[in-house]
């Protein structure tokens, strides 16, 4: 029994390490970064035949995803989350620090933030109908407000209110909510 006991414990530490390992990745290179199809910065569908999203057994080890971000270290976009910390900007080969990054697309700012400092409750300086991204709330949004627009991909790890564990990726002009499994949950087109 405490031989069991003990290959379960190895088991589910393993699978902590994986599911950890995976949420990291999913976090930093799905939630917190911006896919830009012009400029050739990365299309949507090379990002999901690359990493094999289809088939997330793919990506099972640490060292898996050290490969994979690092192979896409000039495209990643990232603002930093509220438990990242100026040693984690060390050890990384791409920028995590800054709290907040502004895009413009289609004549519209879209800010992404985490949501901790800047979010819909406490709004950076906007324009009328620019749009503001963040995670923080673990609650999936979709929001369309007098003076802006308000998105929230959720969680992978750990969605909040009953929402389902998703990510967001955007392309061109559209914002994609996707669950778990891959599958367009909803669309934000930006006009």
């Amino acid at each position: 029994a405490q031989l069991i006991q003990e290959i379960e414990k190895k088991n589910n530490i393993i699978i902590t390490v994986i599911s950890v390992a995976l949420v990291i990745f999913l976090i930093i290179i799905i939630i917190n970064l911006v896919i830009r199809h012009k400029n050739a910065i990365i299309n949507l569908q090379e990002l999901i035949t690359d990493l094999n999203l289809e088939n997330t057994t793919a990506i099972q080890t640490i060292e898996d995803n050290k490969k994979v971000i690092l192979q896409y270290k000039n495209r990643i976009i990232s603002v930093k989350g509220n438990c990242d910390s100026d040693v984690d900007q060390m050890v990384l080969q791409f920028p995590i620090i800054a709290p907040l990054i502004i895009m413009e697309i289609k004549n519209r700012n879209i800010y992404f933030t985490h949501g901790d400092i800047f979010n819909s409750n406490h709004l950076p300086p906007m324009n009328k109908n620019d749009i503001l991204v963040h995670g923080h709330t673990h609650v999936v949004r979709k929001e369309v407000h007098p003076d802006h627009i308000y998105l929230n991909p959720g969680s992978i790890s750990l969605p909040k209110e009953n929402c389902y564990h998703g990510y967001m990726l955007l392309d061109e002009d559209c914002f994609y909510y996707y669950d778990e499994n891959h599958q367009i949950k909803d669309v934000y087109k930006i006009d």
